[in-house]
């Protein structure tokens, strides 16, 4: 059997630069094969943000060139490994990288965006030649890396003559669309700005472009993988999905267990395990409340929320009913997150609005995030979509219930209640209303009083599921296969 060569290329990746699950997923995944047998390199942009020392990159090549379609670019590559033995290659040019942001700065993203990751595409592409290592499958993630497909069918490299490419959609509506000026630098032809590939209503869309000549695609979720073939979720691009459906797949993500993991977990007050969650969950609830200046009552349930202040995640749903949950219902919440500037504002006035009831911290910090998951009951994710979402399975793992809106990965790893039974590891609507958030919040409120002995059933249900790497990981190494993958 041949050992499989993979080379992932992405724009971020866990845990040297990270904006939000991409990085995860590029962070663990690799790892994962690696366990498995796989050859398994990583190429990233040496952002300025990254820590040098910290993980101990080095530079291994300088003066390295790339031919763009109207100049060349010279750059040098640095390199470390991950604790596994996960080769991560980093490209580091400072015209493009060095800057106080991945993709934005203040929420104004960078206006050559398009050069950038042009560039970083052809650059991948050379680092893979300059360090000899022949890719049976170029792995790449959204619209960042969406040109590489495109350079390995029509540049007709010798290097690349067996290579093929898997594109993996992690958020579908995130695009790629530029001006036609991009297409003189990226080496984009004419021959193929068309409808049927990168031409995208006069812009030149990276996305599209990737979906058109990759020779698989999947998506991060089962159900998402059949959404996105709809007009609802296709996100102007069905069309394509559809006429490549027996193409596309969808795998879960998985979540890393070492690092979420209530019974080894050293960002928590108090560890605890799925038989001995009462008082683990007792102790960091009364942490969780201290920390957000809320009544210190152990028998109120908490309703916590981690997550990007972003409109995909619900948040107006939730603007239009906290109030009259806070009113009307006997609970506290803990929300933390950053994002719209009207979000930020209206929930960061609430705690004085309703003192005791309420705890909100705008920004982000993981070690709160861990406590949150410990300390709270209920988990809410009340997303619009959501491709397949990690919030709802680390919840999971620490027993704090999720609230989610029935779509895309939500849907896969969220057994809805079932009162009859005493079964299930979270609470599903399917309306985007407030109503319908309001009605749910209500619903997983009144069967913690009413029926906890339910609530006990549920949680250690929820905590006995496994979303660790191991099998999703074994799909992708399947998935290689099917794409051609010799062995």
């Amino acid at each position: 059997m041949t050992k499989q060569n993979i080379l992932f290329v992405a724009s971020e990746m866990a845990p040297f630069i990270k904006t939000g699950g991409l990085g995860d997923v590029v962070g663990a995944l690799p790892k994962a094969l690696k366990a498995h047998g796989v050859d398994v390199r990583v190429v990233i942009p040496l952002y300025s943000m990254i820590d040098y020392t910290k993980h101990n990159l080095h530079k291994m090549m300088d003066g390295n060139c790339v031919q763009m379609g109207n100049c060349q670019e010279f750059f040098s590559v640095h390199t470390t490994q991950t604790p596994e033995g996960v080769p991560v290659y980093f490209i580091e040019f400072n015209k493009y990288f060095n800057r106080n942001g991945v993709y934005n700065e203040k929420n104004i993203d960078f206006p050559d965006n398009a050069y950038r990751f042009a560039f970083f595409d052809r650059a991948a592409l050379q680092v893979a030649k300059d360090i000899g290592f022949k890719p049976d499958v170029v792995h790449i993630h959204d619209w960042q890396t969406g040109l590489i497909p495109y350079y390995i069918a029509s540049h007709k490299d010798p290097f690349f003559d067996q290579t093929k490419t898997l594109l993996t959609l992690h958020n579908l509506p995130y695009q790629g669309r530029y001006s036609q000026d991009i297409m003189s630098y990226a080496g984009i032809g004419w021959d193929v700005f068309h409808p049927g590939a990168f031409e995208d209503y006069g812009m030149v869309n990276f996305l599209k472009g990737g979906l058109r000549f990759a020779t698989k695609i999947n998506t991060v979720s089962p159900n998402y993988a059949r959404e996105i073939l709809t007009p609802e979720f296709g996100a102007g691009l069905d069309f394509l999905l559809r006429e490549r459906q027996k193409d596309l797949s969808g795998i879960l993500n998985g979540i890393d267990t070492a690092l979420w993991n209530p019974s080894q977990d050293t960002k928590i007050p108090a560890q605890y395990s799925a038989h001995t969650w009462e008082q683990g969950k007792k102790e960091n609830k009364q942490a969780l409340q201290s920390l957000f200046h809320l009544k210190e009552r152990s028998e109120t349930p908490i309703f916590s929320m981690a997550v990007r202040l972003a409109e995909q995640k619900g948040i107006k749903m939730l603007a239009g009913c906290i109030e009259p949950v806070l009113q009307n219902m006997d609970c506290q919440f803990v929300i933390m997150g950053q994002g719209e500037p009207w979000a930020q504002e209206y929930f960061g006035a609430l705690p004085k609005k309703y003192p005791g009831k309420i705890g909100v911290n705008i920004g982000f910090q993981p070690q709160i995030e861990h406590l949150m998951d410990a300390g709270s009951d209920f988990s809410l994710v009340p997303s619009l979509y959501e491709p397949c979402g990690l919030k709802q399975m680390i919840s999971q793992t620490y027993g704090a219930l999720p609230v989610v809106r029935s779509t895309g990965g939500l849907e896969d790893t969220v057994l809805n209640y079932n009162e009859h039974y005493g079964l299930g590891t979270g609470f599903k609507f399917y309306d985007t209303t407030p109503k319908a958030l309001y009605n749910t919040i209500g619903w997983a409120n009144a069967t913690y009083f009413d029926r906890p002995q339910h609530i006990g059933f549920m949680r250690r249900m929820a905590m006995d599921k496994n979303y660790s790497w191991d099998k999703s990981s074994r799909d992708y190494y399947q998935l290689y296969q099917r794409i051609g993958v010799s062995y």
